[in-house]
């Protein structure tokens, strides 16, 4: 029995598969694998099969592509290689992709010995984002530093996932909220309107050189706030400016079923104000001492730190039965680190290097809604459920 690879090319239309399975029936070969791919028009369509007179079958083939206006190539498949190498998801996502860094990214791909299965459009509307199946026998290490490296030095996103049923079933997704899901850090607004916006801008420089802990530095900001009237918080909160992309995550997450939470080291009428107005499930933040309409300068409450923000999301996975693996965290700080280690999946988001270095992912080029790339969602999806 003769084992073939079997390609066809050529204009696609309606038909063709269900001629060509027909001519493979007739002829009783056995089909062990096929694949289609069509761009603007143009079908690349093969088999492999196993039949016992190669012969016969080649010579009808030819005849039925002729007719079908398709060129047909032949070949034995390669022999094996030994063991069964790692498949990856890598995606790619830019503003707007083009040669330049295709070619980057093919080119390390290949110095890692990397082999590309397929490649596929996810954005709509332009090329914006694709997405390579990549088999790799090597260690996945060396081939996504280089891929990181690239993406910073060339303004797109690399993600490199290993292509398995979790990637696609994530359930739970966790965000920072200042500089994350929303544009600014809200005390440096609440500091600049009272006045303070030096002194707490010091204390911000100071804990970033470790002179000062995360919350020694967060009580030491909050208490520059004293006086400040509740009024101004309440207004800046009802009126936070959104990351790009953020309205469009949260309603596409929500239609699909995700729960979703921000667990924040900002302060509680600013989450709990977002939690509303997108619709998020669950919200986690400092609650500041409010008395006779105005801050005090303190802070109610332990802190969320770092390693509360790990520990409230392990707690909020495990009350909503979602193992680790299926969760996603994203953050742009240092304070997020313990988080999205603790993730199935961390998303860097606009970060510093040290936190993109360490995350699963980062994320630099493009908006919050790129991330539903990272799910295996595709543009088309995301218009196709908005259109219902």
């Amino acid at each position: 029995m003769a084992e073939l690879i079997l390609t066809f090319t050529g204009r696609d239309a309606p038909g063709i598969t269900a001629r060509l399975s027909r001519t493979l029936a007739q002829a009783g070969a056995r089909l062990t694998d096929v694949e289609q791919v069509v761009v603007q028009g143009l079908l690349t369509l093969g088999f492999a099969v196993e039949v016992d007179d190669e012969q016969a079958l080649l010579k009808e083939l030819l005849f039925v592509a002729r007719e079908l206006g398709l060129s047909l190539d032949d070949r034995e498949p390669e022999p094996s290689r030994g063991g069964a190498p790692q498949r990856y998801a890598l995606t790619v996502i830019a503003r707007t992709l083009g040669p330049r860094q295709l070619q980057q990214v093919s080119e390390i791909l290949a110095r890692h010995g990397a082999n590309i299965e397929r490649i596929q459009r996810l954005s709509e509307g332009g090329l914006a984002s694709v997405e390579f199946a990549v088999s790799l026998s090597g260690e996945e290490a060396p081939l996504k530093q280089a891929l990181l490296q690239a993406a910073g030095e060339g303004a797109f996103d690399c993600a490199l996932q290993p292509e398995s049923l979790l990637r696609r079933s994530k359930r739970l997704i966790v965000m920072d909220m200042d500089s994350t899901l929303i544009r600014i850090e809200v005390i440096d607004e609440l500091a600049r309107a009272h006045g303070v916006g030096e002194q707490v801008a010091g204390i911000t420089r100071r804990a970033m050189h470790g002179e000062l802990d995360y919350d020694q530095s967060l009580r030491e900001r909050v208490a520059l706030l004293r006086g400040l009237s509740a009024r101004v918080l309440h207004e800046l909160a009802e009126n936070l400016p959104l990351t790009e992309g953020a309205e469009t995550l949260l309603r596409v997450l929500k239609r699909l079923g995700y729960r979703t939470a921000v667990i924040s080291g900002g302060f509680s009428v600013a989450a709990e104000a977002l939690q509303k107005r997108l619709g998020i499930d669950f919200a986690w933040s400092n609650t500041l001492e409010i008395a006779d309409g105005s801050l005090t300068g303190r802070v109610l409450g332990p802190i969320v730190n770092a390693q509360r923000k790990a520990e409230i999301l392990e707690e909020l996975a495990a009350r909503e039965r979602v193992p680790l693996d299926q969760v996603i965290a994203i953050g742009d700080g240092a304070n997020d680190l313990l988080m999205l280690q603790k993730a199935g999946h961390g998303i860097a988001f606009h970060a510093k290097p040290k936190l993109r270095e360490a995350a699963h992912t980062s994320i630099s080029a493009m908006g919050l809604d790129s991330i539903l790339y990272l799910l295996g969602i595709t543009g088309r999806d995301v218009l196709s459920l908005e259109s219902e």
